[in-house]
């Protein structure tokens, strides 16, 4: 593989004049950036991405921090990022923190080492004390997750409205017994989403009764399942179910299933989010729709546009009720 000296031999010019060129440079003539062009043409010559980058002071190298790569939430958004950061010459690097402070502690010092040019965290166990510290110096975007009156930008949707949509549309078909399935109120969404259940209750007179608010302490599909089946449990059993996450809804579907129930029939369940999966369950999942491939381009252009220090703005997306067979069988 040929290197600088020789692009610059071919051309007749110094190894310097070859490095304006690369860095367009506008002090290089004309006919000199032409010779040089044809030498890299000619001899198929690669520069050094690293080392342009390290004189330039940059990595080109986003960090993307998510609690988890299991959720399937975070695929769209993902490909979103990586499109975007593409298309602007970035790479990502995908980073899961597993809710781990010492994971977190390695990613915020790639930052600080000038290893990486920004972070997008969807991380809702983020240390934002450490994230706001580190945002003082460094570029930082919060994407879906963020916190509420906080210093870092970000893009989301609005949960609570989104919530109460959902819960009015169960309302509309007639339930009044309706369950909230919820994780852990320690996150921003979980309470957003919980007074969307609870204002779309008191707009309609129904009660609110905490045996049919079931906290789950993950998102996972077993925790959906566990908690459908103490719900089934009750001796006032809930007409219709909210979950705030997808896979927490197609846990609950399964568990009515295994019990000989049928859905919508016995009991409707609407989702949260609108992975790709909710279109696969049996009943097809109704379900809040995030904009999750938006919100990826949306969180690039805004982390590109900070490292670039240019200002911006959070960004509030539209949600959407999808409306499928387990509401509406």
């Amino acid at each position: 593989m040929a290197n600088i000296q020789e692009v610059a031999k071919k051309a007749g010019v110094s190894v310097a004049t070859v490095s304006r060129v690369l860095n367009n440079n506008p002090s290089v003539t004309p006919k000199t950036r032409l010779k040089v062009e044809n030498a890299i043409r000619d001899l198929d010559y690669e520069p050094s991405m690293l080392g342009r980058n390290l004189r330039n002071s940059e990595s080109r190298l986003l960090l993307v921090l998510i609690p988890s790569i299991s959720n399937p939430f975070y695929s769209d958004i993902i490909n979103g990022i990586q499109n975007t950061a593409i298309a602007n010459n970035y790479n990502i690097l995908l980073c899961e923190t597993n809710s781990s402070p010492e994971r977190e502690n390695i990613y915020f010092n790639m930052v600080k080492n000038k290893l990486a040019d920004g972070v997008i965290s969807m991380d809702p166990t983020v240390n934002m004390e450490k994230l706001t510290e580190l945002a003082e110096n460094h570029s930082i975007i919060l994407c879906s997750e963020y916190e509420e009156g906080g210093s870092i930008p970000y893009v989301t949707i609005n949960h609570e409205l989104a919530a109460y949509h959902a819960v009015k549309h169960l309302i509309k078909l007639g339930n009044q017994k309706i369950a909230l399935i919820n994780s852990d109120e320690k996150f921003l969404y979980a309470r957003q989403r919980r007074n969307g259940y609870e204002r779309a209750l008191k707009e309609f007179g129904l009660p609110l009764r905490e045996e049919w608010i079931y906290h789950t302490h993950q998102l996972d599909f077993q925790d959906g399942v566990q908690a459908m089946r103490m719900l089934l449990r009750l001796d006032e059993k809930p007409t219709a179910v909210f979950a705030v996450s997808d896979t927490l809804a197609i846990g609950a579907l399964k568990e009515i299933n295994v019990c000989g129930l049928k859905a919508p029939d016995d009991i409707a369940v609407v989702g949260f989010d609108n992975i790709s999966f909710s279109n696969m369950t049996n009943p097809t999942l109704t379900t809040i729709a995030q904009p999750m491939y938006k919100m990826g381009c949306t969180a690039a252009n805004m982390l590109i546009s900070i490292i670039r220090r240019n200002k911006v703005e959070s960004m509030v997306l539209d949600h959407e009720l999808i409306i499928r067979e387990s509401t509406m069988g």
